[in-house]
């Protein structure tokens, strides 16, 4: 009997149905857990979860760790995305929250373009992340600063009624535009463009942003301090009006003129009581004397 025992515990079909019970166990497990629960059953045979994972892709701010009082580096994306995964707590606090930054380290590269492999920093050590895209493309250039002049722009320089725009006046004269050294120096001014309603009867006084530009009118990738500047524009009603008086005496003088050489035998007339009224004039002077 013994032997028959040993017999059966060393062939093969033992073996396959260990295999079969093992099998179906492991199958049981991944069924019950692939939900992303690992669940346990109590005595009283309740089954409850032990822990959840969940996975969360979410758009994150990228972080340049660079010397930026030396450089200038353009050619990166704002933002990346970041796919976390872990406990379901963990990663919903950390999506609420955001208590972590992706960023690209700089610091050791000089002027030129890189590729930078980006990392994450302040991420709970039980949660995984994978970021998209892995590494960016950067240009790193000195930063430089210029002055440059400021030119005020008008959309509009004639306006309704007797009023006329004047010439506008900004708060300054030039200001500073600080980037990178080739952008600089494609900058030729800067522009206060003013928007002037039709409608305007008194001086207008703007706030407006002002636009770096090349000699093609393109806008240039710089910083401009400041920003923005205070323009005004004189809308002057005086001016106009005298303009439009001594039009109105031109116009009638033009008008009179035109009526003498219409009319000859008038005009005879007005030229002989010129000349009686002069006469009358010089005898009563003979008289006196």
């Amino acid at each position: 009997m013994k032997q028959q025992e040993k017999g059966f515990f060393n062939s093969t079909w033992f073996y396959r149905i260990i295999s079969l019970i093992l099998a179906l166990v492991l199958f049981m497990y991944v069924n019950g857990s692939k939900d992303g629960f690992l669940r346990q059953t109590t005595r009283d045979g309740n089954t409850t979860a032990l822990m959840s994972n969940k996975t969360v892709t979410m758009k994150m701010p990228l972080d340049l760790t660079v010397d930026s009082q030396r450089y200038v580096v353009s050619g990166y994306p704002q933002y990346v995305k970041v796919k976390i995964s872990g406990p379901a707590a963990l990663v919903t606090t950390t999506t609420n929250t955001q208590n972590f930054k992706v960023y690209a380290n700089l610091r050791e590269l000089g002027s030129g373009k890189h590729t930078v492999k980006l990392k994450t920093s302040g991420l709970n050590a039980e949660l995984r992340a994978t970021i998209n895209p892995t590494t960016i493309d950067v240009n790193i250039q000195p930063r430089t600063t210029t002055v440059k002049p400021v030119e005020v722009r008008l959309s509009a320089k004639t306006v309704n009624g007797n009023y006329r725009v004047g010439t506008p006046k900004a708060a300054l004269n030039t200001v500073q535009v600080t980037g990178a050294k080739s952008e600089v120096k494609r900058v030729v001014k800067v522009i206060a463009m003013v928007n002037v309603p039709k409608d305007a009867t008194s001086d207008l006084h703007r706030q407006v942003t002002l636009q770096a530009i090349d000699r093609r009118g393109r806008t240039v990738n710089v910083v401009v301090m400041p920003s923005t500047l205070n323009v005004t524009v004189p809308i002057d009603a005086g001016k106009a009006a005298s303009e439009t008086s001594t039009s109105s005496q031109a116009a009638s003088e033009t008008s009179a003129s035109a009526s003498s050489a219409a009319d000859p035998a008038a005009a005879d007339q007005t030229q002989t009581s010129k000349a009686q009224t002069s006469s009358s004039v010089k005898a009563s002077s003979n008289s006196e004397e």
